[in-house]
C-alpha cells in the first residue's frame, strides 16, 4: 500500500498490495529486523569467487567507494524488493513494440501496478517516462522508467515517506 494512500478500498489497492507483499516476502522487513536472526548461519550454498584466466588476486583490499543516490537513502527491505520491480517492468516493457504511453500505461496495468501508482507518464521523442510510487509501510521506494524498445531501462528512485508522490532523489535511466 502506498504512503500516499489509505488501506486498500479496491479490488485493485487490495491487489496492489498484495503485488508488493509478494516481493517484499524474501527481503528484510521493513522494521529492520535482518532476515537470519543473530548467530544463526544463512542456509543454502556459499558462494564461491573465481579468478579469470592469468588473473591474480589483488594484494591489498579493494574499498568500496561511498555510496551515493538511492542506494544511500533506501532501507535494505526497499533496496531489496526495487530490484525485483526493475527486473519485472524492464523484462515488460522491452516486449513492447512503439512504447507510447497508453501502451506503457496499459503494460504497468497488466503487470499489477494500477493508474493512481504511475506517475509522469510522458513521450519524450521514441522514449516514454514514468515514475511508480511503490512506497509502502513508511518506505521510500519508487521506480523511475524509460521505454524504448530495446534501451529500455528503470531505476530505483525515492519518494517521502508520506503525503503526496514526489521523488527526492533519483538516477535517469
Amino acid at each position: 500500500m502506498s504512503a500516499a494512500t489509505p488501506a486498500p478500498c479496491s479490488p485493485e489497492q487490495a491487489a496492489f498490495a498484495a503485488l508488493l507483499a509478494t516481493y517484499a516476502r524474501d527481503c528484510p522487513p521493513a522494521d529492520g529486523t535482518p532476515l537470519v536472526p543473530a548467530g544463526e548461519k544463512p542456509t543454502g550454498p556459499v558462494p564461491t569467487l573465481s579468478l579469470a584466466p592469468g588473473e591474480t588476486p589483488p594484494a591489498d583490499p579493494i574499498e568500496p567507494g561511498p555510496v551515493t543516490g538511492p542506494a544511500a537513502e533506501l532501507s535494505a527491505r526497499d533496496w531489496c524488493t526495487g530490484g525485483h520491480h526493475e527486473q519485472r517492468t524492464i523484462e515488460a516493457l522491452l516486449k513492447v513494440p512503439d512504447p507510447t504511453p497508453a501502451k506503457v500505461r496499459e503494460t504497468l496495468n497488466r503487470l499489477g501496478y494500477t493508474d493512481n501508482h504511475i506517475h509522469g507518464l510522458k513521450q519524450d521523442g521514441a522514449t516514454t517516462r514514468f515514475h511508480l510510487d511503490l512506497r509502502e509501510n513508511g518506505g521510500q521506494l519508487c521506480l523511475t522508467g524509460a521505454a524504448a524498445g530495446e534501451t529500455t531501462d528503470a531505476t530505483l528512485c525515492v519518494a517521502p515517506a508520506t503525503g503526496p508522490f514526489t521523488v527526492i532523489t533519483e538516477e535517469q535511466p
